[in-house]
């Protein structure tokens, strides 16, 4: 059985990731999504917890995807999950630098491929960071994230507008 690994921080999980997981699919038996802290991330504006039901609200469609969070090298969470790849989404060009260091540095720790997923061009500028900014003063993302998500959003920020 061929498993996929997900990873992401997911902060919050939105069309573009829930593109590359749909994607992910067709390829793989299993695709197991996993939300990770990042460390070189200094605050999370969802927990683990809240990141993981969010998901799992936008993915009821997909019965092949099993949603995991975990504080841990993605490595080890591989060996766990039993994946035989590991499924990146790459926006533009400027992805591939940093995400093709970690493939190499994944594999060699642990022999485990990553594949990379493009993006559609309509969701090539969605990032969680941009997200986050927009929703905090009041701009709506519904266009861009799940509704599950977008309601998570909303409940955040309520009020937080002046």
């Amino acid at each position: 059985m061929s498993v996929a690994l997900v990873p992401g921080s997911f902060d919050p999980f939105h069309n573009g990731h829930l593109e590359v997981v749909e994607r992910a699919t067709r390829l793989f038996d299993e695709v197991v999504v996993a939300a990770l802290r990042n460390p070189q991330k200094s605050s999370s504006l969802f927990d683990l917890d809240e990141r993981r039901d969010m998901m799992a609200a936008s993915m009821t469609h997909l019965p092949t995807v099993r949603i995991v969070s975990v504080s841990t090298l993605l490595v080890e969470v591989a060996k766990d999950v039993g994946a035989t790849a590991i499924v990146k989404g790459l926006r533009a060009v400027s992805d591939f630098e940093s995400e093709l260091q970690m493939a190499q540095m994944n594999r060699s720790l642990s022999g485990v491929e990553t594949l990379f997923i493009p993006t559609s061009s309509s969701h090539s500028f969605i990032a969680s960071r941009l997200l986050r900014e927009v929703a905090r003063y009041g701009g709506d993302v519904s266009p861009f994230v799940p509704p599950p998500v977008y309601e998570a959003l909303r409940s955040k920020f309520e009020g937080a507008q002046e």
